[in-house]
């Protein structure tokens, strides 16, 4: 910056983006412009306000010297038409294909401007709103996603909706079990099974959008949850995914075809799931101008998890995130991370003791072994010495919380003893990073567990962590005579039923086990589902073991039904 340039007070500009993420611009003769600045802030907000009435209160952002002047960059997110006909919303990726039609402090904002396009997105947010808050039950649309045959079977149930009227007197507190009476057979079913608030909302979001856009492409970033079924019916209408769980680009599927992440326009819709997305993702999206905010489904509950995070950090903590590395959740839980702290990714208790090793030792060498250990699991430019002096823990929140505890509670013993004390270790007993509804499902299916047992059907796609851990629980208690299964076809006959082995690492196997012991009666069958499962795969289990029972030793469903209207 020249003498003279750094006498002149810096110039004020506005950067004004709809909720495409598309930014206002101006054409200037050959050039296309800033149009909202001036020598202050209230100069500037004046030109914005005689284009669009209604916008978000300017923030500044950055600083930045552009065509030989000092510029103040504040963002703003504008609704409407600009009543300036001259004015027009163009993507930031077509604007940055072809800088020489750009005037030069266009050009130069513009390259200032990729640290900060996570927050474009979300301007009309305060820090403390949550991106989709769940709706109240009487504002939910229960019959969007159910408007034919097949989609009533998968997500309705008699029995389901009985049973969560009876048992469910609060969200968050499991109650005891109920036991369904066919005779035959007896169900014990736990007061809390299936789909949380955050899946329910996401999946009502996902059908709704669907509906609302007729001849437009909808796309989901990944799997909305982790179950083959829903994500299934939602292809069948017409939904696609822009890549896997892992983060594999689709194509349309013809050889040398273009990654559909490179067909995206500004006309198209993509929706966020309830698990997150990583920060690059959400940018990409953005320069795209794409609409981010309007169709995040990101669960209010994962977003709990960032603030907390957000928080430790801005306290000095470096966070550790007990998740699974490879897990879309606790992707986008690093990623969103790694704006405000240091983080390290730990899978489990044993993994956490390798870390303690470390913490605990003083020794060069054993140190260094943190970058070879959790390799790719922490954030850029760690320094072992000074980002593991004071940690804090979340956790991707499908997890077992005892476990999430189980870690906190080592963390404080190794502190305590290298320190004296133990409040270098944030998070200790507190419950602010764990979700209630995983949570009240295990409480639950442990109440279900100390029952008389024959079997156990736990039901859920083969990816989903938290109906793995809900297994885990009913593989303590029965061993063998637990099952995890994706749906009522896996239960080949009284002989063999197609059961899920999870390896680790997102790789597994089934394998065929026998239900049970022919002399073993009466049969009492525990069934649960994770937070994935819908309410109709669960009664289509019962349906499919019932048809082992000759009919004549069978209650009808009605008859149960009433037994939970006189019970109630």
């Amino acid at each position: 910056m020249s003498p003279a340039t750094a006498e002149l007070p810096a110039l004020i500009a506005i950067l004004a983006f709809n909720a495409s993420n598309q930014l206002a611009v101006r054409q200037l003769g050959s050039k296309t412009g800033l149009p909202f600045t001036g020598t202050d802030l209230a100069m500037a907000t004046v030109r914005l306000e005689s284009a669009f009435r209604e916008h978000t209160p300017p923030e500044e952002y950055f600083s930045a010297n552009a065509g030989g002047r000092a510029y103040r960059v504040f963002f703003a997110q504008v609704t409407g038409v600009a009543a300036d006909r001259e004015i027009a919303f163009l993507s930031l990726e077509k604007l940055a294909a072809n800088p020489a039609a750009l005037a030069p402090s266009l050009a130069v904002l513009l390259e200032k401007l990729e640290p900060h396009l996570i927050k474009i997105p979300y301007l009309h947010l305060g820090e403390n709103d949550f991106i989709y808050k769940f709706r109240p039950e009487k504002e939910r649309n229960t019959s969007i996603y159910a408007q034919d045959a097949a989609a009533s079977m998968l997500y309705q149930s008699q029995l389901c909706a009985a049973i969560k009227a009876l048992a469910r007197q609060h969200e968050r507190t499991a109650a005891a079990p109920v036991t369904l009476d066919f005779g035959a057979v007896r169900y014990v079913i736990p007061s809390h099974f299936g789909f949380c608030l955050g899946v329910r909302n996401a999946i009502e979001r996902a059908y709704e959008t669907l509906a609302e856009n007729p001849g437009r492409r909808v796309f989901m970033l990944s799997e909305l949850i982790h179950n083959p079924f829903v994500n299934e019916d939602l292809l069948r209408r017409g939904l696609r995914y822009l890549q896997t769980d892992k983060g594999t680009p689709y194509t349309d599927g013809t050889p040398g075809s273009a990654q559909l992440w490179d067909t995206l326009t500004p006309d198209d819709i993509v929706i966020i799931p309830a698990f997150g997305a990583t920060d690059d993702d959400k940018r990409r999206l953005v320069r795209k101008g794409i609409a981010v905010s309007q169709y995040d489904a990101t669960c209010m509950l994962v977003e709990k998890v960032w603030k907390a995070a957000r928080a430790y950090g801005r306290e000095g903590f470096t966070v550790i995130i007990h998740g699974k590395s490879e897990h879309e959740e606790t992707k986008a839980t690093f990623s969103n991370t790694l704006r405000h702290a240091h983080a390290v990714i730990v899978r489990n208790l044993d993994e956490t003791r390798r870390l303690s090793e470390i913490i605990a030792s003083d020794d060069p060498a054993v140190r260094a072994r943190f970058y070879e250990i959790f390799a790719g699991k922490h954030t850029p430019g760690f320094a072992v010495n000074r980002d593991l002096a004071r940690v804090a823990v979340v956790n991707q929140t499908t997890l077992l919380m005892n476990e999430t505890l189980e870690i906190i509670e080592h963390l404080r013993e190794i502190y305590r003893a290298k320190f004296g004390d133990d409040t270098r270790v944030g998070g200790s007993s507190r419950r602010d990073t764990l979700c209630y509804a995983t949570q009240v499902n295990q409480d639950a299916l442990s109440r279900a567990l100390a029952e008389p047992l024959d079997a156990a059907f736990v039901i859920g796609g083969k990816n989903s962590s938290n109906t793995y851990q809900l297994f885990r629980l009913c593989e303590q208690k029965l061993g063998e005579k637990a099952f995890f299964i994706q749906s009522e076809a896996n239960i080949l006959s009284r002989d063999a039923v197609e059961h899920y082995v999870y390896v680790g690492g997102g790789v597994g196997r089934t394998e065929a086990r026998p239900l049970w012991p022919a002399d073993c009666t009466p049969k009492r069958v525990l069934i649960t589902g994770g937070a994935s499962c819908p309410d109709g795969i669960i009664q289509q289990v019962i349906t499919r073991i019932n048809s082992f029972f000759p009919p004549a030793q069978l209650r009808g469903i009605a008859d149960v039904l009433h037994d939970l209207e006189k019970s109630g």
